[in-house]
């Protein structure tokens, strides 16, 4: 069992097209109500008309019958009602004294064994009452006949009706028509979306004749606009954080490479000075003036040893950083650099919090701490 399609799932086109059509239909609805009031009086006053016609028409009938000599005929006036025939709009019964009927109109020709739905009779024909001529020893009767009036506007109404429904149709497709060519830009509004969600921002809409429109185009091309900075800034920006990842990255290997020269290779000849110099002097202590430049290499190596140290340090902190946190690394550095100079006074305030910091941003704060005390 498939269920009946939703309002809301209809295209705007097409909903509003409905809309208007709908209005359209009540204001038909609306005219036909009044076209049905009219015709219903339009109705009483002719059969009306027609039965006060025929009334008068009796009575003159009857008149006549009787002014001719010989007096009262009723065969006469029955012979000359049915010279007559057909009444407008009515039927004409004729009765005699015992109640007998003595003629009865014939029926219409006009649209004959045709007649408007019970409903529809029932709101167009008004209810008309019989009127009475008494001629002699007949009773004439008539009956008031709206069946032809209300099959005229039967026809009439089923002839609008069709037209009102066809109207409707091209209403409908008309509106719809129009509303798509109004609203067709907003198709490459949504391609324009769709592209520039998928990352082709520079996506532009075409300024739109309708004013509407053109001020929703220049909305979203001024987005565009807005979007593309962005995105170029934040390329730019990850750009220089690469770049500044790599030359960090660079210096943190010619930092280890020039600290590896210094312990592998300058550090290892002062010690291998410094040790000859102590030997020296060992076997000089006879030869004053000898013994006292021995004791001067071995004082100067000795401060080359620890300056040595002090930028081996510096150049490769890293060691001082493994297991500990900022606050550690941060107070065995400054320990360090109050023993090389233990003259300065040195206070520091250390609270780097309870979340552990990266490595790298701890090596920042202690390049900063370095280059300060430096």
């Amino acid at each position: 069992m498939t269920a009946e399609p939703r309002l809301d799932k209809l295209s705007l086109h097409t909903r509003i097209s409905l809309v208007l059509t709908a209005l359209a239909s009540v204001l038909v609805l609306t005219l036909g109500g009044l076209w049905l009031k009219q015709t219903h009086e339009s109705i009483r006053e002719e059969v009306q008309a027609a039965s006060r016609v025929a009334e008068q028409w009796l009575n003159v009938a009857a008149r006549e019958v009787s002014a001719r000599p010989g007096g009262w005929d009723g065969a006469r006036l029955l012979a000359h009602i049915r010279a007559v025939g057909r009444i407008r709009a009515n039927a004409l019964e004729v009765l005699d004294a015992r109640g007998q009927q003595r003629y009865l109109s014939p029926q219409s020709s006009y649209k004959p064994g045709r007649y408007a739905p019970a409903w529809f009779r029932a709101v167009v024909e008004p209810d008309f009452s019989v009127r009475r001529v008494s001629a002699g020893e007949l009773t004439m009767i008539l009956h008031p006949d709206p069946s032809r009036a209300s099959v005229d506007a039967w026809d009439e109404l089923r002839a609008m009706a069709g037209w009102a429904v066809v109207l409707l149709g091209a209403l409908f497709l008309a509106v719809r028509y129009a509303l798509d060519r109004a609203l067709r830009p907003l198709g490459q509004v949504m391609a324009a979306l769709d592209r520039t969600g998928h990352g082709c921002f520079d996506t532009r809409l075409p300024v739109f004749p309708e004013p509407e429109l053109g001020a929703l185009a220049g909305a979203f091309n001024d987005m565009a606009n807005r979007l593309a900075e962005a995105v170029n800034d934040n390329v730019r920006l990850e750009s220089e954080r690469a770049l500044n990842q790599r030359l960090k990255a660079r210096i943190e290997a010619e930092r280890r490479a020039i600290a590896r020269e210094l312990h592998d290779e300058l550090a290892q000849g002062i010690t291998a000075v410094r040790a000859l110099a102590g030997a020296i002097a060992q076997r000089t202590t006879e030869q004053a003036a000898l013994h006292g430049h021995a004791q001067s290499i071995v004082a100067v190596t000795g401060q080359m040893q620890d300056g040595v140290r002090t930028i081996l340090h510096r150049l490769r902190p890293r060691h001082a950083m493994d297991g500990l946190g900022a606050d550690e690394t941060l107070r065995r550095y400054l320990q360090l650099w109050q023993q090389h100079y233990p003259d300065i006074a040195l206070g520091a305030t250390l609270a780097a919090g309870p979340a552990p910091l990266r490595d790298d941003l701890v090596q920042t704060v202690l390049r900063l701490v370095q280059e300060g005390l430096t």
